[in-house]
């Protein structure tokens, strides 16, 4: 008896219902980008192409991704790709997968640096190297260092870095912070950028069991009020910073204002961005 062909619509349509009763909160969305890196085709071409069958190949790539989203990974490392600004941007298992808010803190970098012929950014715990990426690519005279502590997000930064063609602007070094940069770099660095682990120890257990389960808490664990990894950079970023140099850094919401009165210690101009839900979720500053 021959095999059933499964034509896109079949497949979007079966993996929805499937997803949907897994738990998966947004098994429509799910299903889509599964069906698009099995197949190739983009989600808008999966619907202008609705009756194209698939072929053995592609179920079998399928069904491999839809066992894994199934399992409760995060529909990012299934894929092992995330869009972010620009760009779309490789992510694996154990390594920070980028959020929507975090585009704005690129936003914040760009602004200031704007004019600048060859600016010089650091860019603290870098991850996936999505903030990195996208400041280099989206100023063509920016000169990035990027720092982590983990040896997958380096390798993935790195990797980032290449597909965007701006491997030769983006230096990405293992280490803690600040510690790794050259000592050249004291005094004339324009702007420095972070998306730090934030959420309150206690707060952990409370993730979703996707975050908790996949995701690295390294990247996640803040100290007990969030903040451990901020005090850190502000107190050091100030020898690093030329006059006027920037530093901002994305923190949980709920800590946003306490960190601003942190950095008004030591930085003028100490303002609050809000992310794209309209909540507070970045504090700027500028060193005098």
């Amino acid at each position: 008896m021959a095999e059933r062909v499964w034509t896109v619509k079949d497949a979007l349509d079966w993996t929805c219902e499937y997803l949907g009763r897994k738990g998966d909160e947004h098994p429509r969305r799910s299903a889509e980008w599964l069906l698009s890196s099995a197949t190739s085709l983009s989600r808008v071409e999966l619907y202008a192409f609705y009756d194209r069958p698939l072929s053995p190949d592609e179920r079998d790539r399928y069904r491999t991704l839809v066992t894994k989203r199934a399992e409760g990974m995060p529909l990012q490392y299934v894929t092992g790709e995330m869009p972010f600004r620009h760009l779309v941007v490789h992510v694996q298992p154990g390594v920070f997968i980028p959020r929507p808010e975090t585009e704005v803190l690129v936003d914040v970098v760009l602004e200031h640096i704007a004019g600048m012929a060859e600016p010089v950014v650091v860019d603290l715990c870098t991850g996936s190297g999505c903030v990195a990426v996208s400041v280099a690519s989206e100023h063509p005279g920016a000169r990035v260092w990027a720092s982590d502590v983990d040896q997958r997000a380096i390798a993935t930064a790195c990797r980032n870095a290449a597909t965007a063609g701006v491997q030769d602007r983006v230096q990405v070094l293992y280490g803690d912070l600040l510690d790794p940069l050259p000592r050249e770099l004291l005094g004339t660095v324009d702007f420095i950028v972070s998306n730090p682990p934030y959420i309150p120890s206690a707060d952990i257990p409370e993730l979703s069991q996707e975050v908790l389960h996949f995701e690295p808490v390294r990247a996640l664990d803040g100290g007990a009020d969030g903040l451990d990894v901020f005090r850190l950079i502000a107190r050091q970023a100030s020898d690093w910073l030329a006059p006027g140099g920037g530093i901002a850094i994305e923190l949980d919401c709920g800590r946003v204002a306490e960190a601003a009165s942190v950095l008004e210690e030591s930085y003028e101009g100490v303002a609050v961005r809000k992310d794209l839900t309209g909540r507070d979720r970045i504090v700027y500053g500028r060193k005098g």
